[in-house]
């Protein structure tokens, strides 16, 4: 059961696609880098054998010039743009607790910034050592940014860690924060965090919000 349930955020091999994706961005690269050589090569060394040639080849040269210039800075816009817009909307496994509670500490962050994902915000897992904690970072369409501790509990959370959680949205700069646990988050934990921009998200509401995204129209 637990190999089944890791095995969901297992990355796949990359695709033949993947491969050309790859390939389109090292030629992308080595194209900026050879563009920037020339333009400094040109602009600063001066060279001399520039002055030799015709007119009409050097017009030519300034030409392909701006035009590789206007061409790589469209594509480079084009690809900055989709990684702000678009992100994978693949629907998550519906766990139980105690499934929850098997994954991994990397699977379980995984699944919480998928569900996020489908919720229409912009993802960043960053639990690892030094991740001052923050699990999974977000971002809203509107640029607000909120951060995500992800804790895989079988005892009661308390208010000490809600506690720690504010002084981690404060550190961060956060507009909100989200503690979301496989356990029972207790009543002092959650009055603690009344009229702070804090949710709070035990185990069995992790599980209910999982089913209604996977039960959403498509």
């Amino acid at each position: 059961m637990i190999t089944r349930i890791q095995s969901l955020y297992r990355r796949q091999p990359l695709a033949a696609s993947g491969n050309a994706a790859r390939y389109g961005l090292f030629l992308l690269v080595f194209l900026t880098i050879l563009t920037i050589i020339w333009i400094f090569y040109r602009t600063v060394a001066d060279p001399i054998w520039l002055a030799w040639l015709p007119i009409i080849a050097r017009e030519f040269l300034d030409l392909l010039q701006g035009a590789s210039v206007a061409t790589l800075v469209f594509i480079w816009l084009i690809l900055l743009w989709r990684s702000y817009r678009k992100q994978p909307q693949t629907a998550v496994s519906i766990l139980t607790v105690d499934e929850l509670y098997a994954l991994s500490p990397g699977d379980f962050e995984a699944y919480v910034g998928q569900l996020f994902r489908q919720k229409g915000y912009r993802v960043k897992l960053r639990g690892r050592s030094g991740d001052l904690g923050v699990d999974v970072e977000l971002h809203k369409r509107d640029g607000k940014k909120a951060v995500v501790q992800c804790k895989r509990y079988r005892t009661t959370v308390g208010s000490e860690i809600v506690r720690e959680l504010y002084g981690t949205l404060i550190h961060e700069r956060a507009a909100h924060a989200f503690l979301v646990t496989t356990a029972d988050i207790s009543d002092a934990a959650r009055e603690w965090a009344q009229y702070k921009p804090i949710t709070l998200i035990d185990g069995e509401t992790l599980v209910q919000i999982a089913t209604s995204l996977q039960n959403q129209p498509k």
